[in-house]
């Protein structure tokens, strides 16, 4: 599935590569830990509506996308909505107890796309998630991680887990001009660490 998800969309066409802008890759010293120990923190059931990633200048709504007729996670359109990152809506909602999953296009035909500098987050990164009850969903980047989409892990990457996990992906590494995908894939993981709902000023989880 994770494979699919990412050969399916998420940046194929390499458009900011041929217009000279090369997407950030992760470092090895940004590689982190992908989970955290104990069960921290956690959210009632709310659906995500945005996404803010402050250290990258990221700002979008967020589209809720399924599966595609192939059974596959749907990607946003290439042409409409490539400025916009999308919630796996069959994982959970960001900030309950398992492994949430938004994901978007790293280029586009012409130009750089939502998540053309995902590769440059490091841990210690926040990552907001607005949630439709208007509490947001604070978390902390862990690590970033480069994955060849030939050994692309999927149950580590879209499994279960015991406390608030979040997973971003897009398109990563080197760029195959005959088939036209990108061979790897970059996947931040974060965990939940906070929460704010201005109903309740200065709340934490």
């Amino acid at each position: 599935m994770g494979i699919l998800l990412i050969v399916g969309g998420a940046g194929a066409i390499a458009g900011a590569l041929l217009s000279q802008q090369h997407a950030p890759q992760p470092t090895a010293t940004a590689a982190g830990v992908t989970g955290v120990s104990g069960h921290g923190p956690s959210l009632s059931r709310s659906i995500p509506v945005a996404i803010d990633i402050p250290a990258i200048g990221v700002n979008s709504k967020l589209l809720h996308l399924g599966l595609d007729p192939d059974g596959a996670i749907a990607v946003p359109s290439l042409t409409s909505q490539a400025n916009l990152a999308a919630w796996y809506k069959n994982s959970v909602t960001p900030g309950e107890i398992g492994t949430s999953v938004i994901e978007g296009h790293v280029d586009t035909y012409v130009g750089p796309a939502v998540f053309f500098r995902l590769g440059a987050l490091k841990p210690g990164d926040t990552i907001d998630v607005r949630l439709a009850d208007d509490d947001t969903a604070i978390f902390r980047v862990t690590g970033v991680r480069e994955y060849l989409k030939e050994n692309f892990p999927d149950k580590a990457i879209y499994g279960g887990s015991d406390f608030a996990a979040l997973r971003l992906i897009t398109c990563g590494g080197a760029f195959d001009y005959t088939t036209r995908h990108y061979l790897s894939s970059t996947v931040v993981f974060a965990s939940l660490v906070a929460h704010h709902d201005p109903g309740h000023p200065g709340n934490s989880a």
